[in-house]
């Protein structure tokens, strides 16, 4: 009986026992993670992101980093460029501006030099006297009658006694009355030596070109006479004095080589430039006589190399009429006071 009794409990603690053992076996085992062959598995499903906006890769978020803080670089770029083209604009037309004003000038140029003028319809070269005289009605008929019809009539400015008469209102209509252009001489001087000397002069002769009402443009001639001393100072005294008037300068006199005012005119063309390409020479070299107007001799006048020399009284002192005869370039006639 207890024999029989310990088998009972024997066989009921060892079937609780594996009852036990497969329930740790099953609850284990559900427990444990798939292993099962993971082509027959869908994949799974990644956490939902907190903020619905996904998180970026960690080197698009260091380009992003690099590209802010090359964000002022790539402003300054920018100004400077801007810059670089507002200055390029700017030049650009300070440019057209400037080819404009240049083509303006030109234009306005080209239309003065379409402007007719004096000189136009005239020969090469023209005939003309010069005379201390007065002039009257009767001086002219003088002269047409032996000499000819002058183009060009040379007259003093003011009265110098003894020496010349002055060029006055009434002269002046006589005068242009004939079509002839006046070409103004100033003498009221003994010597042609230093500068403020020639200033000086320089500034009457405008003031008695200004009394008798020349106007401006005209040519102003010093006359400076074989036995005067001279030097490239009083030279360059009257022109630059002139030449900064309204009127323009011209120098009369003997310019032969072996004369003092030949080479003092080199001279101050040598210091000053402008008296060369500017001032206008009236020449009296060389000397070959009084003629009439059909008479002429064939223009070859006396002066240094380069200088304007458009004026050339050929003949002096003649017998009749008190006058000398000359021949100009006609562009003198430019620069003269016309009728």
């Amino acid at each position: 009986m207890t024999e029989k009794i310990f088998n009972i409990l024997l066989s009921v603690i060892i079937g609780f026992l594996l009852s036990c053992a497969v329930f740790f076996y099953i609850t284990e085992d559900n427990t444990k993670p798939a292993t099962s062959n993971p082509t027959s598995e869908a994949p799974t499903t990644p956490p939902p992101s907190n903020t619905g906006k996904k998180e970026p890769p960690a080197n698009n978020q260091e380009q992003q980093n690099q590209e802010k803080n090359n964000e002022p670089a790539k402003q300054t770029d920018s100004e400077k460029q801007s810059e670089k083209d507002k200055q390029n604009e700017e030049d650009k037309q300070k440019e057209e501006e400037k080819q404009k004003e240049e083509e303006k000038q030109n234009n306005e140029k080209q239309n003065n030099n379409d402007k007719a003028k004096p000189s136009d319809e005239l020969p090469e070269f023209v005939w003309g006297i010069d005379s201390a005289s007065e002039t009257t009605k009767d001086f002219y008929a003088c002269v047409k009658e032996n000499f000819g019809d002058p183009v060009v009539f040379g007259r003093y400015l003011g009265e110098r006694e003894g020496i010349s008469v002055g060029l006055t209102a009434e002269q002046v209509e006589i005068i242009h009355a004939e079509g002839d252009f006046i070409l103004p001489i100033y003498n009221h001087f003994n010597e042609a030596t230093g500068y403020d000397n020639g200033v000086a002069h320089a500034k009457e002769a405008i003031k008695l070109a200004g009394d008798i009402s020349i106007p401006e443009g005209v040519a102003i001639f010093a006359d400076i006479e074989p036995t005067y001393p001279v030097d490239s100072e009083f030279i360059k005294g009257w022109f630059e004095t002139i030449d900064g008037s309204s009127y323009k300068s011209g120098i009369y006199g003997v310019f032969d080589p072996e004369q003092a005012l030949f080479k003092a005119y080199q001279e101050a063309g040598k210091s000053n430039g402008a008296i060369l390409e500017q001032n206008y020479i009236w020449t009296a070299a060389p000397s070959v006589g009084i003629t009439a107007e059909t008479k002429a001799p064939k223009y070859n006048p006396s002066a240094p190399e380069g200088s304007l020399a458009w004026g050339w009284q050929y003949g002096l002192d003649s017998e009749s009429c008190n006058i000398d005869t000359n021949l100009f370039k006609r562009e003198l006639v430019d620069v003269l006071w016309r009728p």
